[in-house]
């Protein structure tokens, strides 16, 4: 019997490896591609190894690097600004939803769960960021619209705190003289370790990866996140790229830029920093989704 078992825990790892590896693949085809010459992508495609290498990709993007280090600048900001305010404002909303004794706990329930399920379309979201909160062209334009807070991950925290948060634990810190302040911060948050970890997980990916609000609500170029100086640069090289009415010293410059190359570097500039993010959170991140969701 010890000896199956072990031979099954030996397939599950070896097993669970390859599907790791599979999922590795394209990060790495992705980077190959990136430091990959024009001419090679052009003529034998993509490949995990290219026939002549180049970095005129990365020089192309160094060259923007003042851009590309206000609008990292930018996106780090918003990303742990909104992180935080996010987790804070859903564990806040999440704790007293969790409590059995609170009046109205249904209707606070289905109000939380109906932004899920509809919301009121473009068109009177922009009219309302940006006539009557005015916040167009601000910090504030990346940081609230679609983001501060969202209704699955207070659902999310709210079983957790139901169910792996001791009732007795909260009781005697009530018997001991605390308040529901000193309970939410001194018991209930630090037990909440492995949630927290994982909502703020989902929301800086949210944060970093958004391109949306500044599309819509930023115009200037002072407040670009990294997502939209990239989508900048990708629509430079396309203008260019199509222009026909460029000189022919301006077309044969244009011919060496390297416009495939250059949207791979793009992605790995963008998607790097996650990445290297993940894996410290990744503990949190498993346990904190399995006891939320499952439980």
């Amino acid at each position: 019997m010890a000896h199956d078992s072990r031979w099954i825990r030996w397939t599950a790892h070896v097993a669970l490896l390859g599907f790791s590896i599979v999922c590795l693949i394209p990060f790495i085809l992705l980077i190959m591609s990136s430091i990959s010459s024009e001419d090679s992508i052009i003529q034998h495609g993509y490949s995990f190894f290219p026939e002549h290498f180049s970095g005129k990709a990365f020089e192309y993007l160094w060259a923007h690097r003042g851009e590309l280090g206000r609008a990292y600048g930018v996106t780090v900001f918003i990303t742990v600004f909104g992180t935080a305010a996010s987790l804070a404002m859903t564990s806040m909303l999440a704790y007293p939803m969790s409590k059995k004794d609170i009046p109205m706990k249904n209707f606070w329930a289905f109000l939380v769960f109906f932004t899920l399920l509809f919301n009121g379309g473009l068109v009177p979201t922009y009219i309302i960021y940006t006539q009557v909160f005015d916040i167009k062209n601000t910090i504030w334009a990346l940081l609230v619209p679609g983001l501060l807070m969202n209704g699955f991950n207070v659902l999310l925290v709210r079983t957790f705190f139901m169910t792996s948060i001791p009732p007795a634990l909260i009781e005697a810190a009530q018997i001991d003289g605390a308040g529901e302040i000193k309970v939410f911060y001194k018991i209930v948050l630090p037990l909440s370790k492995p949630v927290m970890a994982t909502i703020g997980l989902f929301e800086a990916i949210l944060y970093w990866n958004d391109w949306f609000n500044g599309m819509t609500y930023v115009t200037n170029p002072k407040l670009f996140s990294i997502q939209n100086i990239l989508n900048r640069i990708i629509s430079d090289i396309q203008f260019l790229s199509s222009n026909s009415n460029l000189s022919s010293t301006a077309s044969s410059a244009m011919a060496e830029l390297p416009s495939t190359t250059v949207r791979m570097a793009i992605a790995v500039v963008g998607v790097l920093p996650i990445l290297i993010a993940y894996p410290f959170f990744q503990k949190y991140f498993i346990k904190g989704i399995t006891i939320g969701a499952v439980k």
